[in-house]
């Protein structure tokens, strides 16, 4: 409904998932005045992005130059790390043995891409050793060509990242590519794990930045002169610039501007929050009315980062997941994801009945194959990316095009599946397949795409043989309602996951012993067993009103969903604030002798009590954070400081230990009104 008044200050929040891209008009006043949705154009996101905003301004009828402020949400980088997927890199360790590589799952994150080892480093006490930039040298020619970011890690950078700088230095001046230093994301110890949130950080870089420009350049064909934001993964908001030299820090964000916007659409202090979104489902707590913060870092695909984000288990379970059948077992079970798939209903909604023409031809065949109801495409990234391709994934990705192939016909012998995977899990290629979001389109509840591209997908799976030889299910109807099925008892299971693992237990073991499934399956017995939440469910996302209230019948327990629950990340986007934190810590190399290590400015200092050291600290982390929260891009910054000194009593006197300081810093951000 177009709203007229002039006084209204007008924001536009946009979230990118991976399937659909949400748009929002939103008034601080009155609420939501507009919103729609665009489906996510992989190949080129600037599409999708205009899409959503000519949508929704249309649907306002407000006046570009009217919108005062920009900010957008994004799940594009826990996507690609739950998938595997981002650019090729090459990691820069300093000080670091290759023995490092096997901690903080730094290796398998590495996989096949580039480790240079050169000489340096520091001690515990921010002490040199020398510095031996020759290796770095002779490598940057080669490696100049075959990755899209170089990532450096040095040991005790934290304590002094003066040799990180030098090879930073070195690599942009002779290579012109993305360069991140693992002291700019995290003061903490821990260098490889360090090491490893760098190396993440540095895959998502082009990413994360063809999305900016994405929206940049939408923006000023739309007339919208305002500041854009980005939502990290902590619920706050940043600038477009800051979030360009930091984007493993909006890992989350999609998941975390849900949770921000669940608390504004519901006004719950208390809930647990699930959004099922095409790719994963994320999982959170707000308690008090505020977002649980993971203290050990964000934990996302598998690996745990450095990056302070939401208390938020992301699981590969989503609308779009792959449905195939579990090893083993006479009656296979339905298995989905943790890979997403390009939905048979949206492949053909996109490309035409080309892909229904595929799929009627497997259908007539009169024994299924293995390939069968799967199809291939490039995924439109920039060629650049494709750098460093064996030779048979630069033979395969040679035939792939930008319209959908079908495996039967694109696949010559077995070994070039796996190739494919690997053009996946780069982020080259896509495939198509069932998914739950087909098998909503059989039984009807979603009819967004192509239904009978759908139903031919569901007919090829049904007959896919168990172990005894007999079709898994006898129609497309039968299959359809066990896959959404199979959804809801998985989302459930997760929740509970969540739930326990937030109470300190083993969450997974839990959610899959006996008597956590005896419970969810109804089964009577002398023992009767049942589940239920301390809190209420809060569903979010697009297919949260066809999953999550059947998932709370099964916990017993009440769900909501809201109104807008399917734009509530893009609603997060909008009424979020900018929050930076600063931190030092004060440590004593010899008695009488305290220095500030992890903050600059405070490197040659030295003070012989620890009270002189604190202040100093404190003075210095709070025009740290006040100056980056205004480079974060917020209006009027307010900031606090808090102490941590750890002492010990040795003979009746306190004895001095470490010392922390933490600045926060913060405001809402600036608008062009």
């Amino acid at each position: 409904m177009p709203h007229d008044s002039l006084e209204m200050t007008l924001s536009l929040g946009i979230d990118t998932g991976g399937t659909y891209t949400d748009a929002v008009i939103h008034d601080e006043t009155r609420g939501v005045i507009a919103k729609a949705k665009a489906l996510t154009t992989r190949h080129d996101l600037a599409i999708g992005i205009g899409e959503a905003m000519e949508k929704v301004l249309a649907e306002s009828a407000v006046e570009a130059g009217r919108i005062g402020l920009v900010s957008i949400s994004t799940t594009l980088a826990t996507n690609a790390l739950v998938e595997g997927q981002g650019g090729r890199v090459a990691l820069v360790m300093i000080g670091f043995e290759e023995a490092d590589l096997d901690r903080a799952g730094l290796k398998e994150a590495l996989g096949s891409d580039p480790v240079v080892f050169i000489e340096g480093g520091h001690d515990a006490h921010g002490r040199a050793n020398p510095l031996g930039l020759a290796a770095l040298e002779s490598a940057l020619p080669g490696l100049r060509d075959e990755v899209s970011a170089f990532a450096v890690a040095g040991y005790f950078a934290v304590r002094n990242p003066e040799h990180e700088i030098a090879a930073r230095d070195l690599i942009r001046a002779r290579t012109g590519l993305p360069v991140t230093t693992s002291h700019e994301l995290s003061a903490r110890l821990d260098g490889p794990r360090r090491a490893l949130t760098t190396v993440l950080n540095a895959r998502l870089i082009a990413m994360i930045d063809r999305l900016i420009v994405a929206a940049e350049a939408r923006m000023t064909a739309a007339g919208i002169a305002a500041p854009l934001m980005v939502v990290r993964g902590d619920g706050s908001l940043v600038s477009a610039d800051f979030a360009r030299a930091r984007p493993i820090e909006t890992i989350l964000s999609g998941p975390a501007a849900s949770l921000v916007g669940a608390r504004y659409l519901t006004g719950a202090d208390n809930a647990l929050v699930a959004d099922i979104g095409g790719t994963t489902t994320d999982i959170a707590i707000l308690d008090s009315g505020r977002p649980r913060i993971d203290p050990q870092g964000a934990s996302v695909g598998g690996f745990r980062t450095m990056v302070e984000a939401v208390a938020m288990r992301t699981f590969g379970l989503g609308g779009d997941s792959e449905a195939g059948l579990a090893e083993g077992g006479l009656k296979p079970e339905i298995r989905l994801g943790p890979r997403r798939l390009v939905p048979l209903s949206l492949l053909a909604h996109l490309h035409g009945d080309s892909v229904k023409r595929d799929l009627e031809r497997q259908a007539r065949a009169p024994f299924p194959g293995r390939n069968e109801g799967r199809f291939a495409l490039k995924a439109g990234v920039p060629e650049k990316l494709a750098a460093g391709l064996s030779r048979p994934e630069r033979e395969l990705f040679s035939r792939l095009g930008d319209a959908p192939q079908p495996l039967d016909r694109l696949i010559g012998a077995t070994a070039e599946l796996a190739t494919l995977d690997r053009l996946v899990a780069r982020g080259l290629a896509l495939i198509g397949g069932f998914t739950p979001s087909d098998a909503q389109h059989v039984l009807g509840r979603f009819m967004h795409w192509d239904r009978e591209a759908a139903r031919l997908g569901a007919v090829l799976f049904a007959r896919r043989k168990d172990r005894y030889g007999n079709p898994i299910a006898p129609d497309a109807e039968t299959i359809s309602r066990r896959v959404v099925e199979r959804l809801i008892r998985l989302s459930a299971e997760r929740i509970l996951e969540t739930a326990f693992a937030e109470d300190g237990l083993d969450g997974a073991a839990l959610a899959a012993s006996q008597p956590v499934q005896r419970a969810l399956d109804g089964e009577r017995g002398i023992a009767r067993l049942a589940l239920s939440l301390d809190r209420t469910l809060i569903g979010l996302g697009a297919g949260a009103a066809a999953c999550h209230p059947d998932a709370g019948a099964l916990l017993a327990t009440p769900t909501t969903v809201p109104e807008h629950a399917d734009v509530a990340n893009a609603i997060g986007a909008v009424v979020g604030q900018v929050r930076v934190t600063v931190v030092a810590e004060i440590v004593q190399p010899a008695e009488g002798r305290f220095e500030i290590a992890g903050i600059e400015g405070a490197a040659n200092l030295a003070f012989e009590n620890e009270d002189n050291a604190l202040e100093t600290a404190e003075r210095l982390c709070r025009e740290a954070a006040e100056r980056q929260a205004r480079e974060a891009g917020a209006a009027e910054v307010t900031s606090s400081v808090t102490r941590d000194v750890k002492t010990v009593r040795v003979e009746g006197c306190e004895q001095f230990i470490s010392a922390s300081v933490t600045a926060t810093a913060g405001g809402r951000p600036a608008t062009a009104r």
